[in-house]
């Protein structure tokens, strides 16, 4: 039993975060989970189409995903340099969309540092320029994107987890892990594993089932938005602090403080929408 312990300990030092390197250049399973994340999204929406329980066709999905990445990455990377590291990144404003390092030379380096609450708010500006485009109802079609996100966000923290970033906090229990990249090389909690199972798997059980009785447009776009912020906000006092930042108001990450804007806002979204429901019929 030691032994296995041990071995799931030590876990994250047995794993290379990269796929192949070219000089300076690598390719990061970091970098090949967003795909499958956003590959995952794509198969549910076709299944859904191919049993008509949706009423949108693959040329659109297809064209909808490509606005979708764009909208993930750039509003992740702004959202990373707006809402964790707004002071370094107003002096090097050239960092937040260059992935190279001129100090030393020239090296790829990538882009360090990507938020979800930034991509969230990218994907959704372009989902209401995507709606709007194609005469799309937004907000039915919200609830049908809600109900696929999380099991492809599941595969982007595994991702963080291949990548050895994003640890967890000081722990002793035995399922916590040593990270290579610590400096401290202390046991912690694989936060990230967490926030496969719960922010993923569970938010996912949770609304997909819900696809063929949602009480009314938008119920799942606020009960997902009201989730993942639940879920994430308890899940971040296992994850440790970024260390430039640390902790805001008192004992709360800055995860939390986002994630309690977005639980208020899935409150409003449901309120508002079943009002909406109730005033047609």
């Amino acid at each position: 039993m030691e032994s296995f312990v041990s071995a799931w300990q030590h876990l994250p030092s047995h794993i290379s975060p990269s796929l192949f390197s070219i000089g300076s250049f690598q390719l990061r399973y970091y970098s090949l989970m967003y795909l499958v994340a956003f590959a995952v999204v794509y198969f549910l929406f076709s299944y859904r189409i191919k049993r008509k329980e949706i009423s949108i066709t693959t040329e659109f999905l297809q064209d909808y995903m490509v606005w979708a990445m764009v909208g993930l990455i750039v509003g992740a990377r702004l959202g990373y340099a707006l809402f964790y590291n707004f002071s370094y990144f107003s002096v090097h404003p050239l960092e937040i969309i260059l992935p190279f390092d001129f100090s030393d030379g020239f090296r790829f380096v990538g882009l360090s540092g990507m938020s979800y609450h930034g991509g969230f708010i990218g994907v959704a500006l372009v989902t209401v320029y995507v709606c709007h485009k194609h005469k799309i109802i937004l907000w039915q079609f919200g609830d049908w994107l809600c109900a696929a996100v999380p099991l492809g966000y599941m595969f982007g923290r595994l991702g963080n987890f291949i990548n050895g970033e994003l640890w967890g906090r000081l722990t002793t229990v035995p399922w916590g892990m040593y990270f290579p990249l610590d400096p401290t090389r202390s046991l912690r909690h694989p936060s990230q594993l967490y926030e496969a199972l719960f922010e993923g798997l569970f938010l996912f059980c949770v609304l997909w089932p819900i696809r063929k009785k949602n009480p009314f447009d938008g119920f799942t776009v606020g009960l997902y938005i009201f989730g993942y912020g639940l879920v994430r906000f308890f899940i971040e006092f296992y994850r440790e602090p970024d260390a430039h930042l640390g902790f805001v108001l008192g004992f709360n990450t800055m995860g939390q403080v986002l994630c309690i804007l977005m639980m208020l806002a899935g409150i409003a979204i449901i309120m508002w929408r079943r009002q909406v429901s109730t005033a047609r019929k």
